[in-house]
């Protein structure tokens, strides 16, 4: 047995159920030291917005409280990682530091760890945990990334998903002691205003809320998954949050995809793993364009014109457009975190066509107030509604969201709920005419293409 301890860092990964770089340190068989970094520094690293930090400090209670269950503890620290890291191998003299990996930006910062534990004699260990399939391992036939989803989802279906791992037998483990940060130290939660009472009625976060949704959908929502556009049912997973923070792998939800049995549930299981293979799309382009959330995909449209109107904005952002769908979204979005997919897609196109507003105003505001909010898909959706982004919508396609009403909410179910004004004397006046918005969409976006092409660097 090692003597030297092993540091599990956690990141997006705040589970024990499959989880590959906590499993191979119980086998290494030295001491565990189990720690979750909280940084707001590193530049490679983007600050969790508002309501995804609510989520952070319920799901650390959650998983420290299993750990404790089991012997351990999770220890929590604050800086930038690089730092922090570094010295907490030195203060422990720890023998391994294990990691899930990350394919955004701040795998240079990984890269970086990795070499200087190493120089240092420490093990350095990275894992998979967050992705079905790594990016490097689906390519094309050249070589390259796949920018069109079908093909790529194809490629993906032709490779066998890893099996997830059970959770590792911690209560035999030995556990390393370290110094701590008080969770309320680090003021995740709002406070002045508390507007997190629609996120408690509405979420579970932790390992056992992951596990308990992903119950539910498969027992009652797979089978109405086929109406899953539709705002007003329960019929979509709402597993996104848990995935966004790790509490349940993608492998574990393939492997119980895998043994479905009602027919109706089965009849929907291509559409629902196809929103997996979305999700890893997103984090496939995230690994060759790590700024995916501030630069276009398509660089054509760094030629957009696009408006600045903080009056729209801010009315956009609060629900106060006066188009009923756009307005129920933003205030189910403001009240519980999270906004029906379908209606995300009508909001974003409202704000960035109709109100020709930068989509990355859009992208924000919705890191902001997402729980679910996560740099590949957030930034992957947007680009694809304002039709920079890869396999994008065509800029030319403009939701109207009458019309999405009328198709996807009928009865008004959702609109009722979220937007009671609408169509009554205290329903507000639009802000923009949606006929007279897609023609001014179509014509900026005229005016982009005839714009002449900018200078290359050499």
């Amino acid at each position: 047995m090692s003597a030297r301890p092993t540091i599990v860092w956690l990141r997006e990964d705040l589970r024990l159920d499959d989880h590959p770089a906590l499993t191979a340190a119980v086998e290494r068989g030295a001491p565990i030291h189990v720690v979750f970094v909280l940084d707001d520094e590193s530049p490679e690293v983007r600050p969790i917005g508002g309501a995804a930090r609510w989520w952070l400090h319920h799901s650390l209670l959650e998983l420290d409280a299993e750990l404790r269950e089991r012997g351990g503890r999770l220890h929590l620290r604050r800086g930038p990682a690089e730092q922090v890291i570094l010295q907490l191998a030195a203060d422990l003299d720890a023998g391994a530091v294990h990691w899930t990996r990350r394919y955004g930006a701040a795998k240079q910062l990984d890269a970086r760890v990795k070499e200087q534990l190493r120089t240092a004699g420490i093990e350095a260990t990275s894992f998979p945990g967050t992705v079905m399939h790594e990016p490097w391992t689906v390519t094309t036939g050249q070589g390259g990334a796949y920018r069109v989803f079908t093909p790529f989802w194809r490629a993906c279906l032709q490779r066998d998903v890893r099996p997830p791992l059970p959770p590792p037998p911690l209560a035999t483990a030995t556990w390393a002691d370290g110094a701590s940060d008080p969770l309320e130290q680090w003021a995740l939660l709002p406070t002045r205003p508390d507007w997190a009472t629609g996120l408690r009625e509405t979420w579970t976060p932790g390992e056992a809320g992951a596990a308990a949704r992903l119950d539910a959908f498969l027992d009652e929502g797979l089978a109405v998954y086929h109406r899953r556009d539709e705002p007003g049912i329960e019929a979509t997973s709402r597993l996104s949050p848990h995935l966004r923070f790790g509490e349940i792998s993608p492998n574990r939800i393939w492997s119980r995809l895998e043994h479905i049995a009602d027919p109706a549930a089965v009849r929907n299981l291509p559409r629902f793993r196809a929103e997996l293979g979305w999700r890893e799309f997103c984090r496939h382009l995230l690994f060759t364009e790590p700024e995916l959330h501030t630069a276009n995909h398509r660089p054509e449209f760094d030629a957009m014109r696009w408006r600045d109107d903080p009056e729209a904005v801010e009315a956009w952002q609060r629900g106060r457009t006066g188009i009923p769908l756009v307005d129920a979204g933003m205030r189910e979005l403001w009240a519980t975190g999270w906004m029906h997919n379908r209606v995300r897609m009508v909001t974003a196109s409202l704000l960035v066509k109709h109100l020709l507003t930068d989509w990355r105003v859009g992208e924000q505001w919705f890191w902001d107030t997402l729980v679910d909010a996560d740099e590949a898909s957030n930034a992957a959706n947007w680009q694809w509604v304002a039709g920079s982004g890869a396999d994008a919508s065509p800029y030319i396609r403009v939701f109207n969201p009458a019309l999405q009403a009328e198709k996807f909410d009928p009865d008004g179910v959702y609109v009722r709920r979220w937007a009671p004004e609408a169509g009554g004397p205290d329903a507000l006046d639009p802000i923009v005419d949606l006929a007279e918005g897609r023609r001014a969409a179509l014509a900026a976006f005229e005016a982009m293409r005839r714009e002449p092409a900018a200078p290359s660097a050499g």
